[in-house]
């Protein structure tokens, strides 16, 4: 079997699918996507490929060092998340091939089912309990939410209290038993780390996510030791190198790598294996579209540390078009009593509406980051 072209369809809400076709007529999907950066990872895909034009596909591992090693300069969101569409459109050809999950080319699956949450908002809004509630009314039995608004590197404990009000809020609607990700967002520096996350462990959250940006987390050490909070953090880490130090360092309790981010179904399932040797729980990252919300699940499959998955359906983020707009079959991603079935069909279990992406992709998006600036004019942390 031989790579004969590919399609790149740049959809609403912020997405980007990748279609590999092969001289059998197997075709593969992959969703190659960094937030804000749509044409850019377009540019690395189309660099790729041409490379794996007239490739064989089957050799996945192969493929995947090559486009890592072979290039030089390697690593980061970009090229890491072009690597991760491309290997996951391979998987999905695999798996179709032979007529099987991908799941079942990984050593089979340990779960039938995991656990998933809804994310509910928080930045300011008033209504974020009246998400929350809705969320769980639908059969959520966990929600994230952001943790703060903009915060300077020193800021007021106006802020924090704020940040803690609403986090208590929610605590005291949903009970005891919902789970509650707080997610900093990478917006709060080391000095208010510590104190925010100090001030909300009384409302027991089921973690804290980047509660300091990632290229600072060596601060992590300090807010471990000053909290029992799980501390979550990986969706801005691109490569099991990424990961090395954290695990060795021993201060965070979840990874959340991005299967759209690093390096795809590859890289992700050596990431969370290797976390596994150091007792360290994963969450997926994926705020994103039907492929890499499927990608996430063939994993999660297979890896015993996997505990929760996050997904887009309802996200603020999903504007003229939401998750299962682009699936023939609706129901693969139904949500029963907090949890999400392991797709079972060949490849990456999911049929794509082709007509749709296309019709879709006419319209296209160009969407962008919102630029946040402090009362001072300084740029803010989004």
């Amino acid at each position: 079997m031989k790579i004969t072209g590919y399609k790149l369809f740049q959809v609403p809400p912020r997405w980007l699918f990748l279609k590999i076709n092969t001289d059998e007529g197997i075709s593969g999907w992959g969703e190659p996507i960094v937030e804000g950066r749509a044409s850019t990872v377009k540019a690395a895909v189309i660099e790729f490929m041409d490379y794996m034009v007239n490739q064989d596909p089957m050799k996945i591992e192969d493929h995947w060092n090559i486009m890592y090693r072979a290039g030089f300069y390697r690593g980061g969101p970009i090229l890491m998340s072009a690597i991760a569409g491309i290997d996951q459109a391979l998987w999905d050809i695999k798996g179709k091939y032979f007529n099987v999950p991908i799941y079942q080319l990984l050593g089979g699956k340990c779960r039938d089912k995991i656990k998933v949450y809804s994310w509910v908002g928080g930045d300011r809004p008033s209504d974020v309990v009246k998400a929350a509630k809705s969320a769980v009314n639908a059969g959520f039995t966990a929600v994230k939410m952001n943790g703060s608004e903009e915060l300077q590197i020193v800021d007021s404990y106006k802020k924090v209290n704020k940040s803690v009000e609403r986090i208590a809020m929610i605590r005291e609607a949903l009970g005891s038993d919902i789970g509650i990700g707080i997610d900093f967002h990478g917006r709060v520096h080391r000095p208010m780390a510590k104190v925010l996350a100090k001030e909300l462990e009384p409302y027991k959250p089921m973690f804290i996510e980047e509660p300091v940006l990632p290229e600072n987390n060596e601060a992590l050490r300090d807010i471990a030791n000053a909290v029992s909070i799980p501390i979550a953090t990986g969706e801005r880490m691109f490569s099991r190198w990424d990961f090395k130090k954290v695990f060795i360092d021993g201060y965070v309790d979840i990874i959340q790598p991005d299967l759209s981010h690093a390096g795809g179904i590859t890289e992700c399932k050596k990431i969370i294996s290797m976390a596994e040797a150091f007792d360290i729980a994963a969450a997926p990252h994926c705020p994103l579209g039907p492929i890499a919300l499927a990608a996430c699940l063939q994993v999660d499959a297979t890896v015993y540390n996997s505990f929760i998955q996050e997904q887009s359906l309802g996200i603020h983020y999903n504007v003229k078009a939401d998750l299962l707009d682009y699936l023939k079959d609706k129901e693969v991603f139904d949500y029963n009593d907090g949890y999400v079935k392991i797709p079972n069909g060949p490849g990456l279990g999911i049929e794509i509406n082709e007509n749709y992406v296309d019709k879709m992709a006419k319209i296209g998006h160009n969407w962008r980051n919102p630029i946040w600036r402090h009362n001072d004019g300084s740029i803010s942390e989004w």
